[in-house]
């Protein structure tokens, strides 16, 4: 089982500026010295290469000086590129989608290589003196440092390039879509059976006394809850026998002194126990999509909400974004739902989980849209395709029952925005379509 505490820490290496830069700055300072080692050792003869620097020492200064000072203003360039790149994104998609431009790797990669470039030319420009001084050239690393600087130039195009690609709103809800459906794989796998030749565990039943006998464990931080160490408490519950009832869920706001669970029995609360349940607890300053499936639709939410505004009113933005949503949402339409019940070897119920229901997803993807994009007749057409579209995977009754419910507030919607009959009238026949459909 991974654990959720260093992969929590992985995902904001991953949504940092300094770490892969940092990475490859340290690769370009390691290169640079394992370059001058191979120069000093001569186990090479540079003079029957005939693709190696043949140059003298005021050339090679030169040269690397060069390439150094280049990589510095590259690097200022387009990091400021970045920059704007960032603000661009903040105002026309929300602030919550900076994390995924903070994520590219493309735009890492490029600034680490600047900076490694720039860090290999300044390391060997130090050993290069003047010809009355020192006739030593380190013909390989002046060599190697030509290649970075080829290298950076091709970077350089990707660059421009990239920069100029992520930005494109069908890019970004791409990108989002994609994490949707790696959050839904995650965390509701396709298979959710037993392991091969497990037999059925015996349901050991919640305690009379549950409600009773339970003691509030409190936060004792504020943020929101990212992550969820559910091995953790498995584990504590195990040790000490005890039963949680969990009463948060990842996505959610925690203050400090709100309830994260109900320990039973209470005669074993002490405060090891308190400081370990909340270190079970991960909090954060932002939502992440980590265990969090409703982040994902949030955002795709927010850019098409944002793509409806006056100020903007570009629905086919927002079209885009419904059908990300409802193609999630039919992925996730045909998974098993987990258990709200975790037990330990033994079949003993530990921990009690319950999981976000579909409704409440379907809900949140379509009702805001629903509500802003009432007054325009191919939304609320696209809202209803999307309806049936996710309805044909769906095989359980409470799920076609939340669809059929926003259907009819698609059609309540839409006779109450639309101001002309032809187009209540279109949303209307779509609605009998997708019902009569539904019921054969």
């Amino acid at each position: 089982m991974r654990n959720v505490k260093l992969s929590k820490l992985w995902d904001s290496l991953r949504s940092s500026y300094w770490f892969l830069p940092g990475l490859m700055a340290v690769a370009g300072m390691v290169l640079a010295f394992g370059m001058l080692a191979l120069d000093q050792s001569e186990t090479i003869k540079t003079g029957e290469l005939g693709w190696i620097y043949a140059g003298g020492p005021e050339g090679a200064r030169g040269l690397l000086s060069a390439v150094a000072s280049s990589m510095v203003t590259v690097a200022a360039t387009s990091f400021s590129i970045t920059i704007v790149a960032l603000q661009l994104a903040a105002s026309n998609f929300g602030p919550r989608l900076l994390r995924n431009f903070m994520q590219d790797t493309g735009n890492q990669i490029v600034l680490g290589t600047f900076i490694a470039t720039f860090l290999y030319c300044l390391l060997v420009l130090r050993t290069i003196y003047g010809e009355d001084y020192n006739l030593f050239v380190p013909q390989l690393s002046v060599t190697m440092g030509i290649a970075l600087a080829i290298a950076s130039i091709g970077v350089l195009i990707y660059f421009i390039h990239h920069a100029s690609t992520i930005i494109q709103a069908s890019h970004v809800i791409a990108g989002v879509a994609d994490e949707l459906d790696d959050a839904i794989d995650r965390l509701f796998p396709e298979e959710m059976g037993k392991a091969k030749g497990e037999q059925h565990p015996v349901i050991s039943p919640i305690p009379k006394d549950f409600d009773v006998q339970v003691s509030l464990i409190r936060s004792t931080h504020t943020g929101y809850l990212q992550v969820i160490d559910d091995q953790s408490l498995l584990k504590l519950a195990c040790k000490y026998n005890l039963l949680f009832r969990l009463m948060a869920q990842p996505g959610e706001f925690i203050a400090k002194g709100d309830c994260l669970v109900l320990l039973y029995p209470k005669k074993q609360v002490n405060p090891k126990t308190i400081h370990t349940i909340n270190q079970a607890f991960l909090l954060g300053k932002e939502r992440t999509e980590q265990q969090d499936i409703e982040f994902p639709i949030n955002q795709l939410v927010e850019i098409a909400l944002r793509a409806l505004s006056p100020g903007i009113n570009d629905p086919f933005t927002a079209i885009r974004c419904i059908d990300r949503l409802s193609a999630g949402l039919s992925r996730l339409a045909g998974r098993p739902l987990p258990s709200a019940y975790r037990y330990d070897n033994h079949h003993q119920l530990r921990v009690i989980a319950e999981p976000i229901a579909f409704k409440q997803l379907v809900g949140m993807a379509f009702t805001q849209i629903r509500h802003y994009g009432k007054s325009d007749v191919a939304v609320m057409l696209r809202l209803l395709k999307a309806i049936a579209q996710i309805a044909s995977h769906t095989h359980r009754p409470q799920d076609r029952l939340a669809l059929e419910q926003q259907a009819e507030m698609i059609l309540h919607g839409s006779r109450e925005g639309l101001s002309q009959p032809r187009d209540q009238q279109m949303v209307e026949d779509l609605y009998h379509q997708v019902v009569e459909t539904w019921r054969t």
